[in-house]
């Protein structure tokens, strides 16, 4: 059974989250998307939890499901927040979880540490080692993957609050991490140039904060498994069964280069380096970006390749494309309709984005939208590169079908 899921993403109790965030349109925007299996998100938050109950009802394989049949993985965030090694430490890890009994228990626990009411994404005061032995003790069956691990500010290997190596940040308990999550801004390949993540299964998911399909399933991982819980667990523990992946090309992301938005300065890893870290316009610290971090980690090549690496889709989510040849916002009535009319025709957004081919799309949309769609699946589309929280942009000749414009110097300011 193939499965594509996102398994990282939020509830409307999380901070800065769509209000709108619930069971119904989550089942619907994800049909939309073509994801057919989701995680819950914010299982810890006592309000989201009674919805979940409300509304999903136990299969009994570890799969909840809603009245018409869509399915989801319990899961939810946690951001744990210490002292290590003389410096703050900011890490986000996922947690996947195998029925509600086990859900109690881990919110139980969490809730002698802390309040878990304020936020769907609660903060701890608990080393990454400590956290991890806790989980286990609850179930062997607790999953706990390293969330969006190259983000500067609250992942594994951040550059401003993050470790060198996973055997830093979970010391003992590294032999029960299996993967991690590549996070919008690095793909497979940039996760590859490091010999300590071999293995590691490499994951992605949206960590979506809105329902809408250029938020939701933007990075998904796909399954060929029978659905449940002990079989996801067994992909990601083995990659048996794991099959692919779908990311964003990793400029897309909002951290890809290193960079400082107030100055609308964004730079490469060497021209970084030689301003020393320091903006050049204001001389306040850049943020370092997640191909910098990679450069300073890798003990490979670019370009290496292990052989058992998985294969991996790179797409810029279908409304983002529409909106660049419409130059219009991604949320206009103008690109909603041009992407309902796809939607209606093909189907689902990953269909369009990877099987439908050119000739069946000149039929239904005109010929500069149908070779874009083309040109991003095939990854011919520049990408303008997101830094310091700045997300990168899609580039297209407005005045040609289809052209790619040649990206600026990455020293942009």
């Amino acid at each position: 059974m193939r499965l594509i899921s996102d398994l990282h993403i939020h509830s409307r109790f999380s901070r800065a989250c769509s209000k709108d965030l619930t069971i119904p349109n989550l089942e619907k925007y994800a049909k939309i998307k073509g994801l057919n299996l989701l995680g819950t998100g914010d299982f810890t938050h006592p309000l989201w939890i009674k919805e979940l109950k409300n509304n999903l009802e136990e299969e009994g394989s570890g799969v909840l499901k809603t009245k018409t049949g869509f399915k989801f993985i319990l899961q939810t965030e946690i951001s744990l927040i210490y002292s290590q090694g003389g410096k703050g430490r900011r890490i986000h890890n996922l947690i996947l979880a195998p029925n509600l009994e086990v859900v109690s228990q881990i919110s139980e626990a969490l809730g002698k540490r802390g309040r878990l009411d304020y936020d769907g994404r609660p903060i701890f005061k608990i080393p990454c080692p400590e956290f991890v032995e806790m989980m286990m003790k609850i179930s062997k069956d607790v999953e706990v993957i390293p969330a969006h691990c190259w983000t500067p500010w609250f992942a594994l290997f951040g550059s401003n609050s993050g470790f060198d190596s996973l055997q830093e940040c979970f010391q003992d308990q590294t032999k029960n991490i299996h993967a991690i999550e590549t996070g919008l801004s690095s793909d497979p390949p940039m996760n590859w140039r490091l010999s300590q993540l071999d293995k590691m299964s490499v994951l992605s998911f949206s960590d979506s904060h809105s329902f809408w399909p250029w938020r939701l399933g933007r990075e998904a991982t796909i399954f060929d498994i029978d659905l449940s819980y002990k079989n996801i667990l067994k992909a990601i523990r083995t990659r048996e069964g794991l099959s692919a992946t779908v990311e964003v090309d990793p400029n897309f992301g909002k951290y890809h280069l290193t960079g400082h938005r107030d100055c609308n300065v964004k730079l490469s890893p060497k021209e970084s380096l030689k301003h020393k870290n320091i903006c050049p316009k204001c001389g306040k610290p850049l943020t370092v970006g997640v191909l910098q971090r990679v450069e300073e980690l890798a003990d490979r090549p670019e370009g290496f390749k292990p052989k058992d690496a998985k294969p991996f889709h790179s797409v810029i989510p279908l409304s983002e494309i529409i909106s660049t040849i419409l130059g219009k916002a991604v949320s206009s009535k103008a690109v909603s309709e041009s992407y309902d009319k796809l939607i209606k025709n093909f189907g689902s957004e990953f269909n369009i984005l990877l099987d439908v081919p050119l000739d069946e799309l000149r039929k239904v949309v005109n010929e500069r939208l149908a070779d874009a769609i083309i040109r991003n699946r095939n990854h011919e589309i520049t990408i303008s590169a997101g830094y310091d929280g700045v997300y990168g942009e899609p580039i297209l000749d407005n005045n040609s079908p289809g052209v790619v414009k040649k990206q600026k110097s990455l020293l942009e300011f």
